[in-house]
């Protein structure tokens, strides 16, 4: 298993490139054959019935797999014994992954979080023209089977989303993504919205690709301790590393040089979010 790449780390806080295809939490998987989720698929919480059914399967002896997520991986790999996500990514996505070495910390950054002062970019690509190249995506999501989300007309708790998109290559779209919220697959559910489902995202629609072309780019933390930046490169695919999508790149300002608009006054004031979940 190959270390995760850290970005920073100092007595109080970690922050990684989380790579492709490596989950939040730990998971059990039986080796009588059954397929793993891939890099693609959503993460499912475990249901009561699922819950007693590995049990019992424990219980029996039936041998099991048991698949380290980030958290576990980064305490193994740093020697550490106390390690809090303070927010997540979802399992195919690549990028910045704030992680807090105690309580006191990620209290901290949690409130960040909360009240949205944390200054988060994404980069996506898409084989789709969208149906605008810029603006903003806002309305409440709501859940439907098979786990995908929808976007609404409505705005009672709207997840809002800021883009900006330029050509990568003939064919392919490139986004600079800034979530105000952060929302279980807010930004793949607003791309889909506009039309431009990312690239390797099967649950939404998006074109077969070798991985979900969504990355969490740069975090920017205005700590107590002082202000924190982190870029975590976007380097992994087949897509990304093709010489016109690296001139695309290559190419990108610094996010907050980009001309953002200020959101309408009635979202300036944030609900109290849960754990952020975004991609």
């Amino acid at each position: 298993m190959q270390p995760i790449p850290i970005l920073f780390e100092d007595a109080n806080l970690l922050v990684v490139n989380k790579p492709v295809g490596v989950a939040m939490h730990d998971a059990l998987d039986s080796k009588s054959g059954a397929p793993k989720d891939n890099a693609l698929a959503i993460e499912h919480e475990d249901t009561d019935k699922n819950a007693a059914q590995k049990e019992s399967s424990a219980c029996k002896g039936e041998d099991t797999l048991r698949t380290d997520g980030i958290v576990t991986q980064l305490k193994k790999q740093l020697s550490l014994s106390e390690l809090h996500l303070c927010h997540r990514l979802d399992t195919g996505t690549s990028g910045c992954l704030c992680l807090a070495k105690n309580a006191k910390t990620a209290a901290e950054i949690g409130e960040l979080f909360s009240s949205r002062r944390i200054g988060k970019f994404y980069l996506a690509l898409s084989e789709h023209k969208p149906k605008k190249k810029q603006g903003a995506i806002i309305g409440d999501m709501k859940n439907r089977r098979g786990g995908q989300r929808i976007l609404l007309k409505s705005h009672e708790n709207p997840a809002i989303t800021q883009f900006f998109s330029h050509a990568a290559k003939p064919g392919t779209r490139g986004f600079i993504v800034k979530p105000h919220s952060g929302k279980t697959h807010q930004i793949r559910v607003a791309l889909k919205s506009i039309g431009a489902p990312i690239l390797g995202d099967s649950l939404y629609g998006g074109a077969p690709s070798d991985r979900l072309y969504l990355h969490a780019w740069h975090l920017r933390l205005p700590l107590s301790a002082g202000e924190l930046s982190i870029t975590a490169p976007f380097d992994t695919g087949r897509v990304v590393n093709e010489t016109d999508v690296q001139a695309w790149y290559s190419a990108l300002q610094q996010p907050d040089s980009y001309p953002w608009p200020s959101l309408p006054a009635r979202f300036s004031t944030p609900p109290i979010d849960k754990l952020n979940v975004l991609g």
